[in-house]
């Protein structure tokens, strides 16, 4: 099973609805603990990718390197920086024409190292790798016990919506909502929260066209 690099911009598409819709969401749940900006940074970003790319036709990884960029360089706060890294790297991983497992998994890999080389997070911190790290373990794992693509993805998801939940009996040891200590026990972290809606729609978008192949 594989999907196309040069015909799946919808990927891109989905993941900008998906943010919009959740612009509020994203910003309470940020607000618990945070200064509550961060729906609103993400929507900014996503929606000016939208903009840049009205009426054009676009692959996955063309239209991940515009939202990478454009999160980069026109939004504030920390979550800009790593979701374009987190996208600039899938755009880079992205480099054949046919995209299977294997190289989906890799992707994700990637993604994560890159993540992780410019901050110092990691799994158990409550951060967005509490939801990005499981949902790729998952993921090789299924692959790699044979599973195909699509439910291999189906076990992503389920990874990803655990540990995005286990974020709320985590102590935040990682930027603003740490100085907080103990109190920011109790609440998803936000940052956790829109990385399971990103690879949520990223999976639903892939299995639909792995349906239709």
């Amino acid at each position: 099973m594989i999907f196309k690099n040069s015909t799946s911009g919808v990927i891109v598409d989905n993941l900008i609805t998906t943010i919009q819709n959740n612009r509020d969401y994203l910003s309470e749940i940020d607000g618990k603990i945070g200064d509550g900006d961060h729906g609103i940074n993400m929507n900014k970003g996503f929606t000016m990718c939208r903009e840049k790319l009205a009426g054009k036709t676009y692959s996955f990884s063309e239209g991940l390197k515009v939202l990478s960029e454009t999160l980069m360089d026109d939004i504030g706060g920390s979550m800009g920086p790593l979701y374009g890294v987190f996208f600039e790297e899938i755009s880079l991983s992205i480099n054949k024409e046919n995209i299977s497992a294997e190289i989906f998994a890799e992707v994700l890999n990637n993604s994560i190292k890159a993540i992780k080389d410019i901050g110092n997070a990691k799994p158990g911190d409550k951060t967005l790798l509490d939801t990005l790290v499981p949902a790729y373990e998952a993921f090789e794992n299924a692959h790699i016990k044979g599973n195909n693509f699509y439910d291999s993805l189906n076990e992503m998801k389920d990874a990803a919506y655990k540990g995005w939940q286990s974020t709320e009996d985590m102590v935040a040891k990682i930027g603003r909502a740490s100085r907080l200590g103990e109190r920011s026990r109790g609440v998803l972290d936000a940052g956790a929260t829109s990385c399971y809606l990103i690879i949520e729609s990223m999976a639903d978008t892939i299995q639909k066209m792995l349906s239709e192949t």
